[in-house]
């Protein structure tokens, strides 16, 4: 049985979730006009874009994932599918409710300045718990997250595999980071603070068997040489993309 040895980390592609929330951010509104649930948001034209760019770091190397698994949301699905079209198939392709976004609870679509305007003692508690711990009523912290991804973890590793694909979102791509190199709750607010999760990049995890070791993070190499847009869209109120 091959033991899991690189963990291949795509965020998916720009959606029109991200767009509406960059633009009610830059406009001061208080909501995001999104009539979609979180689970159905669809990729924008440039996601769509970027995922298929995708098939150039993921299946043009001399040996491919074996196994891959993608949160439930439409916006990852799709980013996969898109990217797999001109692609050698996958062996093993698996959706896994672990890896959806990041619940924001009451905080859902709304900007900072709706937090503040609507729930000031969220935005109280907020400072005065972190961005780790805080868990907004109806949601998740970033420490619930990382939770249900240990979990995701423990069995992935006893999959026949030795390179595996996670397609996901970017606070799962951060956490997954920060759990597989050891980072505590500061060293990855300090991690966090400095590095961004951009639309369909990929980051790259080996283990030598006893630890892991990041060895690629956010790269966007392959939407640069194929001339497709980079984005990042920090838009919502805990400062995490949709």
């Amino acid at each position: 049985m091959a033991t899991l040895q690189e963990l291949w980390l795509v965020r998916h592609g720009e959606s029109i979730g991200n767009i509406a929330a960059t633009a009610a951010e830059v406009a001061g509104d208080e909501v995001i006009a999104l009539d979609t649930r979180d689970a159905d948001v669809p990729l924008s034209a440039t996601g769509a874009q970027q995922a298929r760019a995708l098939a150039a770091p993921l299946y043009g190397a001399d040996e491919v994932p074996a196994v891959a698994w993608l949160s439930p949301y439409a916006r990852a699905q799709q980013t996969f599918a898109l990217s797999v079209e001109n692609g050698p198939p996958i062996a093993r392709v698996l959706t896994d409710e672990r890896l959806r976004d990041r619940e924001l609870g009451i905080l859902d679509l709304l900007t900072r300045r709706g937090v503040a305007a609507r729930h000031p003692e969220e935005a109280a508690r907020r400072a005065k718990l972190g961005k780790y711990y805080h868990r907004p009523p109806g949601g998740e912290s970033w420490a619930d997250v990382s939770l249900r991804l240990r979990s995701f973890l423990r069995d992935a590793a006893e999959v026949d595999a030795r390179i595996g694909l996670v397609v996901a979102h970017d606070a799962v791509v951060m956490l997954l980071v920060a759990l597989l190199t050891g980072l505590d709750e500061t060293s990855l607010l300090r991690f966090a603070a400095d590095h961004t999760v951009l639309n369909a990049s990929v980051t790259r995890l080996r283990s030598d068997g006893r630890r892991w070791e990041l060895v690629d993070f956010s790269d966007v190499r392959h939407l640069e040489q194929l001339g497709a847009e980079v984005t990042a869209h920090p838009g919502s109120p805990d400062v995490q993309p949709r």
